[in-house]
């Protein structure tokens, strides 16, 4: 399985009409968990980087509620780009991925809906740790 198979895009049911937009993103139906914590990231520049992260136990659902930004995914061996634009589209995010979020735009809000409540234990924040309990070795 590609790490892009691994971290899919998802697109959530839009259910706007004339009065607006409404979109839904139910844990276990619309995302494959249940979801502990939501957070959210806002304020960042487009020269901002966050995340810089692995999690062993957590997953993650990203999306931008509004504005945009880019996430950059590695598992220390391939990687990929993805851009969030839509507020109907979210990427997911396995345990042990590496990510980084980053050119947010001015009005950019990042939605982050997670499979665990806050454990900094569980945090890998060093790179070249990450690589190593990933594949045992330097990539």
């Amino acid at each position: 399985m590609t790490l892009e198979q691994k971290c899919p895009i998802i697109h959530f049911a839009d259910f706007g009409d004339e009065r607006g937009k409404l979109v839904v993103i139910e844990g276990e139906i619309a995302i494959p968990f249940a979801i502990q914590r939501v957070f959210y990231i806002y304020g960042s520049d487009a020269n901002m980087v966050r995340g810089q992260h692995a999690n062993r136990k957590s997953e993650f659902v990203l999306v931008n509620v509004s504005g945009k930004s880019k996430v950059y995914i590695t598992d220390g061996k391939e990687k990929f780009f993805v851009e969030l634009d839509k507020p109907m589209m979210g990427i997911y995010i396995p345990p042990m991925i590496w990510k980084d979020m980053y050119d947010f735009s001015e009005d950019s809000v990042l939605l982050c809906l997670a499979s665990t409540h806050y454990d900094e234990k569980e945090y890998i924040r060093d790179y070249d740790i990450y690589v190593k309990e990933m594949w045992g070795e330097k990539c």
